[in-house]
């Protein structure tokens, strides 16, 4: 199972993280599948790839609280709500590609 987690990144007290998709076996600092976005809590900054992002959830990767937290506000959600609403009107529409 895949999830969407934090990796602990920067120096002592200045932590910065990177949103990955990893195994749920890994460890925290493990290695990832790959990494779909940036997080500084301090600058309270924030970048995601979402294309990476809807791709690790359509395939049904778990986000944690905190990764939850940020999508949300970053209105991934919505992103794969849409996506999901035009796949199941292309199939049910008989329109085939």
């Amino acid at each position: 199972m895949v999830k969407l987690r934090l990796k602990r990144c920067g120096r002592k007290q200045r932590a910065v993280y990177r949103i990955v998709a990893i195994d749920v076996r890994s460890r925290r600092e493990g290695r990832d599948l790959q990494k779909v976005g940036f997080y500084d809590p301090i600058k309270n900054q924030t970048y995601l790839n979402v294309p990476a992002v809807l791709y690790f959830l359509g395939k049904g990767a778990q986000p944690t609280g905190t990764v939850h937290d940020i999508s949300k506000k970053a209105e991934i959600f919505k992103e794969l709500r849409v996506n999901q609403t035009i796949r199941v009107n292309q199939t049910k529409g008989g329109l085939h590609i």
